[in-house]
């Protein structure tokens, strides 16, 4: 029989509906609460991303860290049984720590990949929009999301190599998100035959300059409809400003959809505002990140006990099913005379018209 018993977190008045912190209110599989971050030095030499999942429906915690260098990717993942002390995010050799929420949390590492960094934040965290997404008459993504630029210290070991981390020359970033987003492990079904995926056009920008902060994402289908939109520029004791309907002008590598720099054209058409991006590292989120269409690992998977899971990946290397998911870059951005850095997150895949993309095997010329 189950044990049921109240946890720890019960004592606490954080109840949002009549159930206890060990369960959702939902019984949706595919219920989850992750977060992930970002962490890259202003040259392009290194590029870490790391990130914790819950997935309380289907009993599983599991997390994982990249690190690129040249053309060397280091992965560490781990996946274990989740537990009911729902205030511990450790699973193998990953935790995170957070010492002052919303403002300092420690990020650690102890294995083959290394790392012991304090994030500190350099801005109020700031909402991203409501994310809705079905397929057919199937709700399949709901997800609410915040997301924090910050600064960065501290130690990052791997192959031989040491980074030391410095507020100066390091950026960070995060994104922290719950609710409802698909797991492997359904079958397609009905709804995935009658309406198959055209096209996925998807851009994910968060850049911290020395005195604000920029937001933008957007997420297109196969027409260019576009079913979510935001650009909000935060700058402390000012109101926040919304920017408009991003519009991204991509130079892609020819042969690829790699963008190499983008200009994002924001604002309205009385005072537009044009930011300028220059990709300095990339990291496909399907190579050792754990996303889909990841082939070796996807988040949420049950693994079993105490799974630990180490790799070494050569990006000078083709990986095919790297251009079917989200790529991650480092970026350098200049907007109004300032310089920034922040996360160029990209993916299109599939037709994707306002690019001229015509199908999955469509490339820039």
């Amino acid at each position: 029989m189950a044990d049921d018993r109240p946890i720890a977190l019960d004592e606490y008045p954080v109840h949002q509906v009549p159930l206890s912190m060990k369960h959702v209110a939902t019984g949706d599989r595919n219920a989850y609460d992750r977060c992930i971050f970002h962490v890259f030095d202003h040259t392009g030499r290194a590029l870490l991303i790391l990130g914790l999942g819950v997935y309380p429906n289907l009993g599983v915690i599991d997390a994982y860290a990249t690190l690129r260098t040249g053309d060397t990717l280091h992965a560490v993942r781990a996946s274990d049984a989740l537990g009911e002390d729902r205030m511990r995010l450790a699973v193998g050799p990953l935790r995170i720590e957070v010492q002052e929420p919303l403002r300092r949390l420690r990020l650690v590492c102890e294995d083959e990949l290394s790392y012991d960094l304090t994030w500190t934040a350099a801005f109020p965290a700031l909402w991203e929009p409501h994310h809705l997404q079905r397929r057919g008459d199937r709700l399949t993504l709901e997800g609410r999301r915040f997301v924090q630029a910050g600064t960065v210290e501290g130690v990052i070991r791997a192959g031989g190599a040491r980074f030391d981390v410095t507020a100066q020359d390091w950026t960070g970033t995060r994104d922290r998100s719950w609710g409802v987003r698909p797991v492997p492990g359904e079958d397609g079904g009905r709804l995935a035959q009658d309406h198959p995926t055209e096209g996925f056009h998807w851009i994910w920008c968060p850049v911290r300059f020395e005195d604000r902060f920029l937001m933008v994402i957007t997420q297109e289908d196969a027409d260019g409809h576009r079913s979510l939109n935001d650009a909000t520029l935060v700058r402390p004791g000012r109101r926040d400003r919304q920017l408009g309907w991003p519009q991204a002008e991509i130079t892609y590598r020819s042969g690829t959809r790699r963008p190499e720099r983008a200009v994002l054209h924001l604002g309205d058409p009385r005072k537009p505002l044009e930011v300028e991006a220059e990709i300095l590292a990339s990291s496909p989120l399907a190579i050792g990140a754990g996303y889909a269409p990841a082939d070796d690992w996807q988040h949420g998977t049950w693994q079993g006990r105490a799974w630990t899971d180490r790799r070494t990946y050569d990006l000078s290397a083709p990986h095919p099913r790297a251009a079917y998911g989200v790529t991650d870059h480092s970026a350098r951005f200049r907007m109004e005379g300032r310089t920034g850095y922040g996360i160029f997150e990209h993916g299109s895949f599939g037709r994707h018209d306002p690019s001229g993309f015509t199908g999955f095997d469509s490339v820039a010329p």
